[in-house]
C-alpha cells in the first residue's frame, strides 16, 4: 500500500518528577532499550528538548543553532513512522504505549524493567554475578570454563546480552 510518514509527540513529565531519570530509562544500557523498541514496532524514537543532551554544557552551546530549536521546548519524545498507510497508525502506538509504560516513575524496589537493565549493562561490561552462581569475577564473559576465548561479535549484541529485557518487551509488544 501507500507508504506515509508520520510523527507523534509523547511528552516526558519533567515538571511532575524533577529528579527522576528518565532519558537513561529509556535509552537504557548503551542505547539498547530505545533500539528495542524502534525494532519492535518499526518507528523511529527521538528524545528532543531541554535535557536531551547529556552535557548541560554542550547542550547550552547547541541552543538557538539551526536543527537545534527543539531545545527550547520541554522534554520530549518524537516517535516517527514511514510505513505503508495500513499499519502506520497501529506501529505509532504500539511505541507510544511501550514507551508511556516506561515514562511511569517506578519505586525502585518494584523497577522490574530498571533491574533488567542493570544486568543488562552487567552483562555488556562483563561484571554480571549471578546469584548463587559459583563463578569467580575474573572470568570474562569471552573465556568460557575452559578458560578458551570466545569470538567477540564487533558491532553486534552479543546473543545472551537480549535476555529478560527483550522478552519483557515482546511480550509488551504481543498484548
Amino acid at each position: 500500500g501507500l507508504i506515509v510518514k508520520r510523527t507523534i509527540r509523547v511528552d516526558i513529565p519533567v515538571d511532575k518528577y524533577p529528579n527522576y531519570n528518565f532519558v537513561g530509562r529509556l535509552l537504557g544500557p548503551r542505547g539498547n532499550s530505545l533500539k528495542r523498541v524502534e525494532a519492535n514496532t518499526e518507528c523511529r524514537v527521538l528524545i528532543r528538548g531541554r535535557g536531551s543532551i547529556k552535557d548541560p554544557a554542550r547542550e547550552e552551546m547547541m541552543r538557538g543553532k539551526p536543527g537545534y530549536e527543539h531545545l527550547n521546548e520541554p522534554l520530549h519524545i518524537l516517535i516517527e513512522a514511514e510505513l505503508p498507510v495500513e499499519i502506520v497508525d497501529a506501529r505509532l502506538m504500539q511505541a507510544r504505549e511501550i514507551l508511556e509504560d516506561l515514562l511511569k516513575p517506578t519505586d525502585e524496589s518494584q523497577d522490574f524493567y530498571k533491574k533488567q537493565q542493570l544486568r543488562e549493562l552487567a552483562l555488556l561490561n562483563g561484571t554480571l554475578r549471578e546469584e548463587g552462581s559459583p563463578m569467580s569475577g575474573s572470568l570474562s564473559p569471552f573465556q568460557n570454563s575452559l578458560g578458551m576465548k570466545r569470538a567477540k561479535t564487533r558491532g553486534q549484541m552479543p546473543p545472551y546480552t537480549i535476555g529478560a529485557l527483550a522478552w519483557a518487551l515482546l511480550l509488551l509488544c504481543a498484548s
